[in-house]
C-alpha cells in the first residue's frame, strides 16, 4: 500500500484515490518573471518523479502544473523593460520548458495560464462574494473574508487569532478586517486588465490556482502539491477560497517538497547565492543535477554545492560504469531487488532508500560480470528499468561517461586523436611515448581503459 506524508493531518496516509485506478494531481507551478532557479528545479523534478512511479504502479494520472502569468512582479518586470507583459512570459515560459526538457521532466497533461482562465476566476470570486465569502471593497477591490471560513489555519498550523499585521498580513483600509486578503485587484494607470463586475482590473494570485485547479480536475481531486514555502499562505487560501465557493472538500492529500539551502545557508539573491538552473547546467551535466535532487527524501532540506554535485557525479558515474559493456537482456520479474525499490517508493516516495538499491544492483552485476556475464546483463536490464521510474540511466554509458568537459578541458575529438597517437605508439612498441599520452589525459581527467575490444574512455 503506498503511503504519502499528508500536509494538511502531518501524518503518512494509506493512498486511495478518489475514483480507483486513477489519479488527479495538481502542482503550483512558476511565475514566469525570470529564469527558474535550482529551487524550481526541485519542485519539476520531484513531482516528475512522482508521477513516473504512479503511472509504473499501473495508475492513470492526470497531472495539472499551471503557470503565473500575470501578477506584481510580473508587471514590474515587464515595465522595466519596457516590454508588453505576454513577450516577456512568453521568453521565460520558453526558458523553463527548455530548463525543465534538459532535467528529463515530462511535460504535464495540462498546463494552464492564469490569463486564459479569466472566466472562472471571475465567476469563481462572484460565488464567493453571493455565498457572503468575499466583498467588494469602496477602491473596487474584492477581498476574502478570512474570519468567515472556520478551518483557516488548519493547514499551516496557524491560528487566526495569533495571526498580526505583518509582513505577510498587511493592513489596509479598504479590508473589513486586516487578515483579509485580495482576489481582484483594481487596475492602476498603465497596468493590464480584464474587465469584471467590480471595474477593470486582474486577479490576485491566490484565487488563479483556486480556480484553474477546479476547472482542470473538478471541485474535489487527490493530491495537490508544490513547495514549502507555499503552504503558507497561498495554499491556506487556496483552501479557504475553493471550499467557500464550493461547498465540498478540495484536496485529499498535501504535499510538500523542502527547502533548497545553498552551502548550509538560504538561498538568496542579497546574499550572492543564487543560481539560476542554466547557470548550473554551465558546469554539470542535467542528468547530475536530477540524481542530486533524488538522492535525497523530497521532504528533507537540500543543500546545494558544487562539493555535492561532484559527489553526485561521481556516485552516477558508478552506475553508468556498471552498466558499460553489457549486453541486450531482459529485466527480470519480481525480483528482490524491484521489491525492496517499490517498497521505498511506497513509503512517501523515499527516493533516496531507492537509490541504495541501485548502488546495490551495480554492485551485483560487477561481481557477476565475468563468472556469469548472463545474469549480470539481466542485472543491467532491472537497473535500467528502476533507473527510468526515476528519469535515470537511459543513456549510452559511454556517452555519459564521456560528458561534461570542464571549461577549458579536452574536447571529445581530441581525446580520441590522443587515443589514436598512443595506439600507433604502442604498435611501434614505444611504451615511453604511451605512457606520456596516458599521463596527459590522466592530467586533464581523462581516464583510459584498455580492453580485448580495444581502449575506452570516460571523464574521471
Amino acid at each position: 500500500m503506498l503511503q504519502i506524508y499528508n500536509s494538511l493531518t502531518r501524518k503518512k496516509e494509506n493512498f486511495t484515490p478518489i475514483e480507483p485506478g486513477k489519479v488527479r494531481l495538481y502542482v503550483c507551478g512558476m511565475t514566469v518573471y525570470d529564469y527558474c532557479h535550482v529551487g524550481h528545479a526541485r519542485v519539476l523534478v520531484v513531482f516528475d518523479m512522482l508521477v513516473r512511479y504512479l503511472r509504473a504502479r499501473g495508475l492513470a494520472v492526470t497531472y495539472i502544473r499551471n503557470i503565473t502569468d500575470i501578477d506584481d512582479k510580473i508587471i514590474k518586470r515587464a515595465l522595466e523593460n519596457k516590454e508588453d507583459i505576454d513577450t516577456l512570459t512568453g521568453r521565460f515560459i520558453a526558458a523553463m520548458h527548455e530548463d525543465a526538457d534538459q532535467l528529463g521532466v515530462l511535460r504535464p497533461d495540462q498546463e494552464p495560464r492564469a490569463t486564459r482562465h479569466m472566466v472562472e476566476i471571475i465567476r469563481m470570486i462572484e460565488t464567493l462574494i453571493a455565498r457572503g465569502f468575499a466583498y467588494a471593497a469602496p477602491n473596487h477591490d474584492v477581498y476574502y473574508r478570512v474570519r468567515r471560513f472556520p478551518h483557516y489555519g488548519q493547514l499551516s498550523g496557524k491560528s487566526i487569532d495569533d495571526l498580526r499585521v505583518g509582513a505577510r498580513v498587511e493592513a489596509d483600509e479598504a479590508k473589513d478586517d486586516p487578515l483579509d486578503f485580495v482576489l481582484w485587484k483594481a487596475a492602476k494607470p498603465g497596468e493590464p486588465y480584464w474587465d469584471s463586475p467590480w471595474g477593470q482590473g486582474r486577479p490576485g494570485w491566490h484565487i488563479e490556482c483556486s480556480a484553474m485547479s477546479t476547472c482542470c480536475l473538478g471541485n474535489h481531486f487527490d493530491i495537490h502539491g508544490g513547495g514549502l514555502d507555499l503552504q503558507f499562505p497561498h495554499h491556506e487560501n487556496e483552501i479557504a477560497q475553493s471550499e467557500g465557493a464550493t461547498g465540498e472538500k478540495f484536496v485529499n492529500l498535501w504535499m510538500h517538497n523542502g527547502f533548497v539551502r545553498v552551502n548550509e545557508e538560504k538561498m538568496s539573491k542579497s546574499l550572492g547565492n543564487f543560481f539560476t538552473i542554466r547557470e548550473v547546467l554551465k558546469h554539470f551535466d542535467p542528468e547530475v543535477v536530477r540524481f542530486f535532487i533524488l538522492a535525497s527524501h523530497y521532504r528533507s532540506p537540500l543543500n546545494y554545492s558544487d562539493d555535492s554535485l561532484e559527489q553526485t557525479k561521481s556516485a552516477l558515474t558508478r552506475l553508468y560504469t556498471a552498466l558499460k559493456d553489457l549486453p541486450e537482456s531482459t529485466a527480470p520479474d519480481g525480483s528482490e531487488h524491484e521489491r525492496r525499490f517499490n517498497e521505498a517508493m511506497d513509503d512517501d516516495f523515499n527516493s533516496s532508500v531507492a537509490v541504495s538499491v541501485l548502488f546495490d544492483l551495480a554492485h551485483d552485476i560487477n561481481k557477476a560480470r565475468v563468472n556469469d556475464p548472463v545474469q549480470a546483463a539481466s542485472a543491467g536490464a532491472l537497473l535500467r528499468k528502476l533507473g527510468a521510474i526515476l528519469g535515470i540511466l537511459q543513456r549510452q554509458p559511454e556517452e555519459f561517461l564521456r560528458s561534461g568537459a570542464p571549461a577549458g578541458g579536452l574536447p571529445n575529438e581530441a581525446i580520441d586523436a590522443l587515443i589514436q597517437q598512443r595506439l600507433a605508439a604502442r604498435s611501434a612498441r614505444n611504451w615511453a611515448e604511451s605512457d606520456r599520452i596516458r599521463d596527459q589525459l590522466k592530467a586533464q581527467g581523462v581516464i583510459l581503459e584498455d580492453g580485448k575490444g580495444g581502449t575506452t574512455w570516460r571523464r574521471e
